[in-house]
């Protein structure tokens, strides 16, 4: 059976209701995200995408469909220039808002106080954990958005889904999301999105490519933080300067990114 888009609106309902029921009930039920059942749920919802994307294909092509859609994990032999950039993205970008805000305001964005020398063992530890996501996302939802609408709209399609699908994680009191202005988010995650669905592609598929562009977007993004101490306006676009400066530059890349986006050839699948 040719990959279709039939697979996408149950994939991204289900991801959804996984996500959104676990983490609203830790959310509005006040249960402590450190506690056994708050880690439980925020651990079931963080990895909805790929458990969704797991069932429909073993559900669809069994055994031998799973581990095609898993395949892509152990997919490393790429260019160096892709770790390279997978690694080196996000502090590329923080470190470039961070010189605009001097040269702009006067004065250095505060920094976030995180060891530079752990956060290569940050990254590094991370990475495979990125598989709950990844395997969903660019592994199952890309490929089938891609076949149907192309790589350049799919990528912009599929970032904002992605963004949206963690707007529960504002209304969290125990995460660093909490209070932030969501519309900011969403703009700089969909800007993300653009940039995964490149390296994606450009790697033949590789989905430990974008588990570690993932795990170093994660451990990096604060280096120079873009959070608001104190924010309450979850739907506002009370944003930083450096937050906003962040999106520009997001938008900057992504705009090159969709440009030099390679062509997409669709394969076959259950």
């Amino acid at each position: 059976m040719s990959r279709t888009s039939r697979g996408n609106l149950p994939f991204f309902l289900l991801t959804y209701a996984v996500m959104w029921a676990s983490f609203f009930t830790v959310a509005f039920a006040r249960i402590p995200a450190s506690s056994p059942l708050g880690i439980f749920l925020l651990r079931l919802g963080a990895y909805a995408p790929s458990l969704v994307a797991i069932f429909l294909t073993a559900r669809a092509a069994g055994r031998a469909g799973v581990s095609s859609l898993v395949s892509g994990v152990f997919k490393w032999r790429v260019p160096a220039r892709y770790y390279v950039l997978a690694v080196a993205f996000i502090p590329a970008i923080k470190l470039t808002a961070a010189v605009l805000h001097r040269l702009t305001s006067g004065a250095w964005p505060r920094t976030g106080g995180e060891s530079l020398l752990l956060i290569p063992l940050a990254i590094a530890f991370s990475t495979p954990f990125q598989a709950g996501e990844e395997i969903g996302w660019r592994g199952y939802a890309l490929p089938r958005l891609a076949d149907r609408f192309g790589l350049r709209a799919a990528s912009l399609m599929l970032g904002f889904i992605w963004a949206f699908w963690h707007l529960p994680q504002f209304f969290i009191r125990d995460v660093p999301e909490f209070g932030q202005s969501f519309p900011l988010y969403v703009f700089q995650v969909t800007a993300l999105g653009v940039v995964f669905a490149w390296l994606y592609a450009r790697t033949n598929r590789s989905l430990l490519l974008v588990m570690l562009l993932h795990a170093a977007t994660n451990n990096t993004k604060d280096i120079f933080p873009s959070a608001t101490p104190g924010a309450t306006n979850t739907f506002g676009l009370n944003g930083s300067l450096l937050a906003w400066l962040t999106v520009a530059l997001l938008w900057i890349s992504a705009g090159y990114f969709l440009f030099s986006m390679p062509k997409w050839t669709p394969a076959t699948h259950s």
